[in-house]
């Protein structure tokens, strides 16, 4: 395994973590504070108002709305049995009481509460309130749950009174791992108890992690041997993070300090503004065309300008392997998931083929992103999935193009030029406007007034009716408007 660095660009709006291996960007994670929800968080929340009649409360957990909590959303109403107890006789105004965040306020609506607790960790969600151990259904595997679940048993402490779910990510984690998470979660309990005790409600007692602290909780391994951050103010809350709950990173927390920003002086701005791409050029002059579509994300690798080796088959060869290299890098770094079918250039020999499947599996085991593998189809595609686990790169930092929609081609000038004369032949046979007038980008008009005047002409003859033009430079090719004098 390659040693990591971990960088962590921090600034009050947005916080990025790059994940860097032998000198090249392999992972992106981007958190903006303004799309930061609170759902997962913990308060204190005090009773403002109990109503009988829908079965709800209304609870002040100190935001500008009251948030609201159903009956059902009651962990006392639910260990009471099928009966459920009436909220009127569980809860009454002025009470505090721990809740957390199920959904964020939406316009008038306020946050929907639960009192029914949990904490996510990187490999387990912690249940405070219910001894129960569950395992995630995406876990396929029978005979993996039932270890799983024996080994959380095992590895549960006997004081222990609540329970634990295991998360997909644990399927195929060390009992280190999991050890390490039960003891992370159990502190940060410990440590929610003290603070309700520490002031009176409404109280926020625990928010959920930002990415910064995510990434030394969840990224940070034994092979990261730095981890340089690029805001002082960030690196207190990160030293502070750490001395609580990863002592093992505290050593690798280094303040990047320079002229230059942090992503600037390692050239991950330029990696990153490369991801945005369709074409991704490899070394040897190859290179890839990566399509991202609504069902899959389809992978063409081309030789390009790749001559070497001793014939074409071993050229074929090279490149591949290295698309392979490449491939897997992509896939972490745009968080590309979901079904991937990649188009490797044709090799004759079986063996050729073989190695190929086996450098790509080799390269995607440094993926922590759950990934498999099938071999060639009879079509020589290779099909692959990864989990999805957040939003891609290009679905974070992009938005579909208003001109194409995102179909990453346009209508020609002329095809816009025949589609404006059929629509006003359209509208001659059904109105009798005293004249006809066409609104258009500078480009169509110009056609009109050149290479198309001719049927423009004609049409107008036939109709019988003027037709003027008039530019507008605001619209795009595609976009007119005929108005009716």
């Amino acid at each position: 395994m390659h040693a990591q660095d971990i960088l962590i660009n921090a600034s009050a709006h947005e916080t990025r973590v790059g994940i860097m291996q032998q000198g090249a960007l392999q992972e992106l994670h981007i958190e903006r504070t303004s799309s930061r929800g609170l759902v997962g968080n913990l308060y204190l929340g005090k009773v403002s108002r109990v109503l009988p009649g829908m079965q709800s409360a209304f609870i002040d957990i100190g935001l500008e709305r009251a948030a609201f909590l159903h009956v059902a959303d009651l962990w006392q109403a639910r260990s009471a049995g099928a009966s459920a107890v009436p909220i009127e006789k569980l809860l009454y105004e002025g009470q505090s009481m721990m809740v957390q965040v199920l959904k964020d306020p939406l316009g008038t609506k306020g946050a929907r509460l639960t009192t029914q607790i949990s904490i996510a960790g990187r490999l387990l969600v912690y249940l405070p309130q219910d001894p129960h151990i569950g395992i995630s259904q995406r876990i396929a595997d029978e005979a993996g749950r039932t270890a799983l679940r024996e080994t959380i048993q095992r590895l549960k402490p006997s004081d222990e009174k609540g329970g634990f779910i295991v998360r997909t990510q644990a399927e195929e984690a060390a009992e280190a791992e999991l050890q390490a998470d039960i003891d992370y979660l159990r502190k940060r309990w410990t440590q929610i108890l003290e603070h309700t005790r520490s002031k009176p409600a409404p109280l926020l007692l625990y928010r959920e992690l930002s990415l910064a602290e995510r990434s030394l909780r969840d990224l940070a391994t034994n092979q990261t041997s730095a981890i340089l951050v690029d805001s002082s103010e960030a690196m207190q809350r990160l030293q502070a993070f750490a001395e609580a709950y990863t002592p093992d990173m505290l050593s690798k927390l280094q303040l990047a300090s320079g002229d230059r920003p942090l992503f600037e002086l390692r050239g991950l701005e330029e990696e990153i503004e490369r991801s945005m791409s369709r074409r991704v050029n490899l070394k040897s002059g190859g290179y890839l065309v990566i399509d991202q579509t609504e069902a899959m994300t389809t992978i063409d690798v081309n030789t390009g300008g790749f001559v070497s080796g001793r014939n074409f088959d071993d050229t074929v060869f090279k490149n591949n392997l290295e698309a392979a290299q490449a491939i897997a890098r992509q896939l972490r770094l745009r968080n590309l998931g979901g079904i991937i079918i990649v188009d490797f250039i044709d090799m004759q020999t079986e063996q050729h083929r073989q190695a190929v499947l086996a450098e790509l599996q080799r390269a995607l085991s440094r993926d922590r992103t759950r990934t498999s593998i099938g071999g060639f189809t009879s079509l020589g595609l290779v099909e692959l999935t990864r989990k999805r686990t957040r939003e891609s790169l290009a679905h974070i930092m992009c938005e579909p193009c208003p001109t194409c929609t995102g179909a990453g081609q346009i209508k020609t000038a002329q095809t816009v030029c025949y589609e404006i004369l059929r629509e006003i032949q359209r509208e001659a046979s059904q109105f009798n406007p005293q004249e006809f007038r066409i609104i258009a980008s500078n480009d169509v008009i110009d056609l009109f007034l050149d290479e198309e005047s001719q049927p423009l002409a004609l049409l107008g003859e036939a109709i019988a009716k003027p037709i003027r033009l008039q530019v507008e430079p605001a619209y795009h090719q595609q976009q007119y408007d005929i108005v009716l004098g």
